[in-house]
């Protein structure tokens, strides 16, 4: 599904990523974790068509195309989602029309027919449902006024509305509190299937409590550094990363 190999990325003159190799399969979740500036958010977003970036070397391959020469809004249509650290407010949009918008979008992408509004709702309730997200957000603005973990929630609740094929996740557990993440891990495991995958990044154990990676990747200076089972992510918690990095 994604075959990234001796990727390498730079802003400005620093670089940040320095030959990160990383498979990842249908039906499978990564877990990437690492210390602050290893360079896991730049690959998220480098991913997702972040334009502040340049890749000076290595590919990534996604569902048999090269993610580098397609625009950021082409890779959401083919089944990329990236679920930000800090989602932004988008006031004068709610969240049902820039949803309705987005599915619709994708739809026709994919040359289906596009939802009539009734579609559209049925399909919205039962994704709300996932994450217990209150009816009355679908009427608000995208995330304006919303608290760290209703925005953390309605990413999720997006990435389901969207389903897409590789979900990058970055740092999805930011500012929650356990009930909050415990919420967000159940929609991640309600919607993972053999046919989609997902990439979690974060910087601590507790989420993988909830959502059991198949593999963990430690990634240090811009390069990844170990490669083990859920097992690495204890190791981490318990030793640190020095142990893990020396």
């Amino acid at each position: 599904m994604l075959s990234i190999k001796d990727l390498y990325v730079k802003i400005g003159d620093k670089e940040i990523l320095s030959g990160v190799n990383l498979e990842v399969k249908p039906g499978e979740i990564h877990a990437i974790m690492g210390p602050n500036g290893s360079g896991k958010s730049t690959l998220a977003a480098v991913l997702a068509g972040r334009e502040t970036f340049t890749v000076t070397q290595g590919s990534a391959v996604f569902m048999g195309k090269d993610l580098f020469e397609l625009a950021p809004e082409e890779r959401a249509r083919m089944g990329l989602f990236l679920g930000f650290q800090y989602p932004v407010e988008i006031p004068g949009l709610t969240n049902v029309n820039f949803m309705k918008a987005a599915v619709n979008e994708q739809r026709k992408y994919q040359d289906l027919p596009l939802l009539t509004s009734g579609e559209f709702l049925k399909l919205m309730r039962e994704k709300m449902a996932i994450v217990k997200m209150d009816p009355s957000f679908v009427g608000r603005g995208v995330n304006v006024g919303f608290s760290g973990g209703e925005k953390k929630r309605n990413e999720i609740f997006q990435m389901a509305m969207l389903e897409p094929k590789l979900a990058f996740l970055d740092e999805t557990d930011s500012g929650l509190d356990v009930d909050a993440l415990r919420v967000v891990a159940r929609g991640v495991n309600k919607l993972k299937t053999k046919e989609n995958a997902f990439v979690v990044i974060t910087h601590y154990q507790r989420l993988l409590d909830y959502i059991v990676p198949d593999m963990v990747h430690v990634l240090y200076k811009g390069r990844i550094v170990k490669t083990a089972g859920k097992e690495l992510a204890l190791e981490v918690e318990t030793k640190g990363y020095d142990h893990i990095i020396n």
